[in-house]
């Protein structure tokens, strides 16, 4: 192995960027491909990014997830499961995807072409349009390869797919053939969020984008109903009274009950939800004030008539508004509906019915007749937003504008009953921000609903993590599915591959080019609109000329097409396909549910009966750390790109895998979080490989032999940590083999960074004198080689996590062992799950047990402001457990003694002996149990004896004022008893955790404060010789001198403690004197450290100067890392 350089001297980022050139250099993702060639594939599929913006750190997060696994994880996501898959036997093919049409794209031409509407587009043509589109789809592609690369992803950008691709295109027309070939396809209507600034229809998820607070009219109109005794009136409330001419129905809730009531003032009687009555003007009775402003006598209000349950009210036909579309009234327009989704905290408790501009409205008038399923629905709307000749009132003018103008007509039909205005968020388009409508647009649908049993049946048979994703929020969404309208009107898209007669009565549909060529006798090479929208296909039928309809795929269409499309199937790689379906892995944000997952498992369904994939990793949303959405306009996240330069990039891999957002949960990203990373794990773990390097150069250095630690481990272990941190290998084999294979990345990270931590402040701490040679070379040895292979271990089942980091501790790792390794890391199989061996269990609990005495030890001396260079009498450590003590007392205890810096130690085996039990009720529990009587079963319950309360804590249940209280009902508790006879019991203290009980001895005598002076003095001199750059291989004297204390005093510390001190500098201490001025004057000035010191002793303080003298010296620059 070859030195390592201090942590201080160690950029992450520019080391990451060199094993980014190393990586290159041995081509190493392509060679892993090479060298994983004919093993089982595993298939994941990436959801393409559009590349007309930059990446944000939501697809970091994913393409991470998808990293580790050689699975993915959503940039990272997915590269931890894919590099995961690949060391773990399989073949990882990883292609790069690219979302290349629809509204985005369009947006950024129409910004740049000042585009308004439909019309414009037809004016500038649409072969020109596209092309203008096709040249900016790839536009920050390098970046993002930059970027993602940077990332430490390994992908294929070279053989990526586009959606813009003829054989992606050309898979999506041969789906989509597929479907109607089955029956699953046929052309209505849906309501949709319009942009009538854009003229077309928008998603859902784009419709909530842009939501502004505006005032809206809000009105009120009475609607007469038919042959009712006292001639009433429904009264319906609206915020879009553009709408009204367009009425068909009405709606109540048949659940609610409705008041019909009179105004005595007018005579006139209307119909209203109950608890919405004083939506009428005048109807509720207020109190007057007097002139003295006294309350006066009440107003009276609207007389109360009859009650009428919703349900009576079902069926009821009424007079229409207007007159445009009267004539329906005899197909069944112009009746009350019931539905449960009226509410009754808004308006009157009757809504208005404009199928053709409300979801809800189109559904209600759907199920009661009003309309019927693929029939004509009145739309007097155009693409522009305004009325139609159908509504000859109104026409031309934009429904937005036309408000006042129907508020003033229905006035006049004297049917206003209320006006006014409401401020409320509306939804705006988020490209021309103008105000959306909901508007009925024809639409080529998939038939969802038919196939919704196989839906279900299909998702219960994939794994999701978190699992709760797919069996609530996805379950719900696929019972609720209803028929997809796959079909826009637009322009940049894959065109729909339908050719219709002008009588709609014959279809052809077209599954690929080479049909398509046969049947017009074109050849064809580019599938968008420009290329073939002139291509016509002879009727058979007699009916001239099939033309193709104008609409294109919703882009929704494509990327659920995505598994068949990028491998153009079924025109290629049929087999391998077929092979591997579904595929093994997915990963995306927890918006999908709606959005790739659902269309995935829709198409994937009605082609052939099954999930798209097995396992899927569902993210949350990354927020700024405001907590609010990530904003280039607000500038409320710092740069990705700043941050890996700043941090690195396994750093924020680390940070966001380790995060909340891996279980679907929000995290608000904190730069911070990211530092933490560095500080917290990546330095600790670091410092331990330099430390394992530094011993193993010095080991050789004294041995003059090579350290093979792979031939050392030939032989058995004897030392207990040894055999600890091995144990605590097999066991991390065992559960990330598990975890992983269950894609649970949420526990796995956490068991990693904790182990970590275990080898840094448990096995590398405690170790550290063993590591330097304290027991002899072979002891040494063993300790080195034990250290070596966890390293090792711990590079490869982190290596999908933070593939830099571990990358170049490998590098040099792997000199020190005996056969050829691979050139890269990534190339070595992930470490395989080992079994558990005889005594691992009893080694870790004991272990584990024993860092609980530290930190037990720590508290009171923390309690008492007892710094850890002043020695402890003794510690008392009572456990019920005899096999843990008898390690305490023999192997460990070492240990133990060391870190708490005690002179004595005694272990107990009945913890009674210091403590007496205590017993909390637990009132969540009992409160329920007992009632009223809690109070006095409570009290008794805290005066319980001793008796009783052992027999709680065997398990046992007892009787407490008449009652029976279970070791369910209560807390015990240990509470520290003084021993009878003990010397010093004002200085001694104790502390516990519920397991292991830990008594402190503070009593100080001058032995102990010889000793604590020593640990100062060793203290002031590792400091010094670390500020001065002093390596521990350089040779040194060193020498000291007390300033204000009598020599001989000085001299008694050093040699009381002569032992220890040498042990701990590695060279014994000299007294300053004549001679050794001498000897120092003769060295050259450059190798001479001279400081002064101050250590404080109670309330006496000692000043000492240290000077040390390195005679020999070994170089810590590093010209460049060992790659």
């Amino acid at each position: 192995m070859e030195d390592v350089r201090e942590s201080r001297f160690f950029s992450f980022p520019d080391e990451e960027e060199k094993i980014l050139k190393y990586w290159n250099s041995i081509d190493a993702f392509h060679e892993q491909l090479r060298r994983t060639e004919g093993k089982p594939e595993y298939v994941f599929f990436d959801g393409p990014p559009f590349a007309t913006g930059m990446p944000h750190y939501g697809h970091l997060l994913a393409g991470t997830i998808k990293v580790c696994v050689c699975i993915e994880y959503v940039g990272r996501l997915r590269d931890i499961v894919t590099r995961y898959a690949s060391a773990t036997g399989h073949h990882v093919s990883r292609r790069f995807g690219w979302d290349c049409h629809g509204l985005p794209v369009e947006y950024e031409i129409d910004k740049k072409l000042d585009i308004k509407t439909r019309q414009d587009v037809l004016d500038l043509g649409i072969a020109n349009y596209n092309e203008e589109c096709r040249s900016i789809v790839m536009r920050y592609s390098k970046e993002w390869e930059s970027i993602v690369t940077r990332m430490g992803r390994w992908i294929d950008f070279e053989n990526d797919y586009k959606t813009l691709d003829p054989t992606f295109m050309e898979s999506v027309w041969w789906v989509f053939k597929q479907l109607y070939e089955k029956g699953l396809v046929y052309k209505g209507f849906k309501v949709m969020p319009y942009s009538t600034g854009c003229t077309t229809a928008l998603s859902n998820f784009e419709a909530g984008q842009n939501y502004k607070d505006v005032s809206d009219p809000a009105v009120i109109v009475s609607f007469p109903m038919d042959d009712d005794p006292d001639g009433a009136s429904l009264v319906a409330w609206t915020t879009t009274p553009w709408t009204l001419p367009s009425n068909l129905a009405l709606c109540v809730n048949p659940e609610f009950t409705y008041l019909k009531v009179k105004d005595p003032a007018t005579g006139n009687v209307f119909i209203i939800g109950k608890e919405r009555l004083g939506e009428i003007p005048g109807a509720v009775p207020k109190k007057k004030k007097s002139k003295k402003g006294d309350d006066g006598a009440a107003a009276h209000g609207f007389e109360i008539m009859q009650e009428i349950p919703g349900s009576d009210l079902v069926g009821k036909r009424y007079t229409p508004l207007f007159p445009f579309f009267a004539d329906m009234k005899a197909e069944g327009a112009f009746q009350v509906c019931g539905d449960s989704y009226v509410t009754s905290d808004s308006g009157t408790g009757i809504v208005h019915q404009a199928p053709a501009f409300g979801e809800d409205d189109y559904r209600v008038c759907l199920a009661h007749g009003v309309i019927k399923k693929g029939g004509v629905v009145p739309c007097p709307v155009d693409d522009d937003g305004c009325f139609t000749s159908h509504v000859p009132d109104f026409e031309g003018h934009h429904v937005k504008e036309a408000d006042k103008e129907i508020i003033a007509a229905v006035k006049g039909l004297g049917r206003l009953i209320s006006s006014g205005s409401i401020v409320h968020s509306y939804p705006f388009c988020w490209r021309s921000d103008t105000p959306l409508i909901y508007k009925t647009v024809p639409s080529w649908f998939v038939k969802v609903e038919e196939i919704k049993p196989q839906l279900l049946k299909n998702n219960a048979q994939t794994n999701w993590v978190p699992s709760y994703v797919k069996e609530k929020r996805f379950h719900n969404w696929l019972e609720g599915a209803r028929d997809w309208a796959i079909s826009r009107t637009r322009f940049w898209g894959t065109p729909i591959p339908i050719w219709m007669s002008d009588d709609g009565e014959e279809i052809v549909v077209i599954g690929s080019k080479q049909e398509l060529e046969e049947l017009t006798g074109t050849k064809v090479d580019d599938l968008h609109r420009h290329f073939i929208d002139t291509l016509t296909i002879p009727s058979k039928q007699g009916k001239g000329e099939l033309k193709r309809v104008e609409d294109v795929f919703d882009c929704w269409f494509e990327s659920g097409s995505m598994p068949y499309a990028q491998a153009h199937y079924p025109f290629e790689n049929q087999d391998k396909f077929e092979n591997n379906f579904p595929g093994d892995f997915v990963a995306e944000g927890l918006d999908q549910t709606r959005g790739w997952f659902y269309t995935m498992m829709v198409l994937s369904t009605a082609l052939f009966d099954k999930p798209a994939f097995k396992n899927l990793v569902c993210n949350g949303l990354v927020l700024a750390s405001d907590g609010k959405k990530m904003s280039k306009r607000l500038k409320n996240y710092p740069d990705p790109l700043e941050v890996v330069h700043k941090y690195g990039a396994d750093a924020l891999r680390l940070y966001l895998i380790n995060s909340p957002v891996v279980r679907a949960e929000t995290l608000k990203f904190q730069e911070e979080g990211v530092s933490g990373v560095i500080r917290e794990v990546f330095l600790p773990w670091y410092n331990a490989y330099r430390f394992a390097a530094q011993n193993i150069l010095r080991w050789e250095a004294e041995t003059g032999k090579q350290l093979n630690p792979d031939k050392v481990l030939e032989q058995p272990q004897t030392n207990i940590l040894d055999k600890w941190i091995s144990a605590a290998v097999r066991s991390l084999t065992r559960v990330m083999s598990k975890e992983m294979q269950a894609y649970r990345l949420y526990t796995v990270v956490p068991f990693l960074v904790k182990f970590i931590d275990n080898l840094t402040n448990i096995y590398v701490r405690y170790n550290r004198k063993r590591l330097k040679g304290r027991n002899g070379p072979e002891d040494t040895a063993m300790a080195l080689a034990t250290l070596h292979h966890v390293l090792v271990m711990l590079c490869k089942a982190m290596a999908p996590f933070t593939p830099f980091f571990t990358e170049n501790m490998y590098q040099n790792l792997k000199r020190a062992m005996q056969d050829e390794q691979p050139a890269s890391l990534h190339w070595c199989d992930f470490p395989a799950a080992e079994e558990e061996m005889s005594g691992d269990e009893h080694l870790q609990a004991s272990v584990t047990r024993m860092q609980s005495v530290i930190d037990l030890v720590r508290q009171i001396r923390t309690k008492h402001n007892r710094s850890v260079k002043t020695p402890i009498k003794e510690v008392i450590i009572a456990h019920v457990d005899d096999s843990f003590l008898a390690d305490i007392a023999g192997e460990l205890q070492e240990f133990v003694a060391e870190e708490c810096n005690t002179l004595n130690i005694q272990v107990c085996n009945d913890p009674m002996k210091y403590s007496i039990l205590k017993a909390d009720p637990d009132f969540r529990v009992l409160g329920k149990k007992l009632g009223k009587k809690m109070g006095q079963v409570a009290k008794a319950i805290k005066n319980l004896p001793q008796d009783e309360l052992i027999s709680l804590k065997d398990g046992k249940s007892i009787e407490v004022e008449g009652e029976t209280i279970t070791p369910y009902d209560v807390k015990i508790l240990n509470e520290f008893k003084m021993p009878e006879g003990y010397p010093n019991p004002e200085e001694l203290d104790a502390a516990g955790d519920g397991e292991v009980l830990v008594l402190v001895d503070l009593h100080i005598d001058t032995d102990m404060l010889t000793s604590k002076m020593a640990r100062e003095i060793v203290n002031r001199i590792q400091k010094q010789r670390k500020s001065c750059g002093i390596n521990l291989q350089d040779t040194i004297e060193v020498f000291l001198q007390a300033d204000n204390i009598p020599e001989d005093t000085l001299t008694n510390i050093l040699s009381s403690q002569e032992a220890y001190i040498t042990e701990a500098v590695g060279v014994p201490i000299h007294l300053w004197n004549e001679g050794s001025h001498a000897s120092i004057k003769n060295a050259p000035e450059e190798e001479v450290f001279k400081q002064e010191h101050t250590i404080q002793s109670g309330e006496e303080s000692l000043d000492i100067t240290v000077t040390i003298v390195r005679t020999a010296s070994i170089s810590q620059e590093l010209e460049q890392t060992h790659i």
